[in-house]
């Protein structure tokens, strides 16, 4: 499958996604992309320890992808942390969220081993990408 064809079918066929360092402040990126996901029908949940409990974008912060219900349903993780946390929210999101599809590291955001990992358990990595740019690009 060609990076477009993923890209397409994770637009496509994901519905709730999971933000792994969203920031509650609406001039960060991670804020910006999320709230770009809501606005095209994805629900968004945060994650950030240093906020759990709050809202952002209207949704309940959870201090870590462990914590968030089995029923949510999150079939996609966004990765706004830096490359070398991302081992640690694969591992978290391959043991703790049972609809996982597609695990997205954002512009920036690479980890090479961790991608093989979760592709070893049949999940779809994009890497040093935005949804933001990449969903309106693929049309």
């Amino acid at each position: 499958m060609s990076e477009t064809e993923t890209i397409r079918r994770i637009r496509d066929e994901a519905s709730t996604i999971a933000v792994v360092g969203l920031s509650p402040r609406s001039e960060r990126p991670s804020w910006g992309v999320a709230r770009f996901l809501q606005a095209q029908g994805y629900r968004v949940i945060p994650v950030n320890p240093g906020h759990a409990g709050e809202e952002i974008l209207g949704e309940i912060v959870y201090p870590d992808l462990s914590s968030i219900p089995d029923d949510a349903g999150v079939d996609m993780v966004d990765i706004f942390r830096r490359s070398d946390a991302v081992p640690s929210v694969v591992d978290e999101a391959l043991t703790a969220l049972p609809d996982l599809k597609f695990i997205w590291m954002q512009l920036g955001v690479t980890h090479r081993q961790a991608a093989e990992k979760a592709e070893a358990a049949g999940k779809i990595v994009v890497q040093d990408r935005c949804p933001k740019i990449e969903f309106p690009r693929i049309g």
